[in-house]
């Protein structure tokens, strides 16, 4: 039985989207850091151009999200957000950033520092926080762009 499921564990994590970085040295456009040296942390987001951003951090990604004119006034994104997507922190697995669940205050920084850490339910995150402390779950309606100046301090 534990072989069984055990099999049916890495079927799903084979068959699960990931995100996958298409340039080698691609780099974030908030923090400049390299994205291939953070893959557990890479986020993307679909631009209205038809053309991907990809971010080092959920932190990164939101920073932009909430201040669209001003990256696409100095040609740091090409076009407006219309989908995002970040990693489950356990499994990797792509998924939609409004779907997902969100530590804050964890003992586990980000690439550049204090970041918010996403899951796909809300019992893997629970499990996360008991092991690594967390002051709360976030859903994406309570991210905002004060949460993410208070993260960049």
């Amino acid at each position: 039985m534990k072989r069984l499921i055990l099999l049916l564990l890495i079927c799903i994590a084979a068959i699960a989207g990931e995100i996958k970085i298409s340039e080698n040295n691609a780099t974030d456009p908030v923090y400049q850091l390299p994205l291939k040296k953070y893959p557990k942390w890479v986020t993307e987001a679909k631009l209205s151009s038809g053309k991907t951003a990809y971010f080092v951090s959920v932190k990164s990604m939101m920073t932009v999200y909430f201040h669209q004119p001003y990256f696409q006034k100095h040609k740091l994104i090409d076009g407006n957000i219309t989908q995002m997507y970040v990693q489950d922190y356990i499994s990797g697995r792509k998924i939609d950033a409004k779907k997902a669940f969100y530590i804050f205050g964890s003992r586990i920084v980000g690439p550049h520092g204090d970041d918010l850490i996403p899951f796909e339910t809300a019992d893997s995150a629970k499990l996360f926080m008991f092991k690594n402390g967390g002051s709360k779950i976030l859903r994406f309606n309570k991210l905002s762009k004060g949460l993410m100046q208070y993260l960049d301090m």
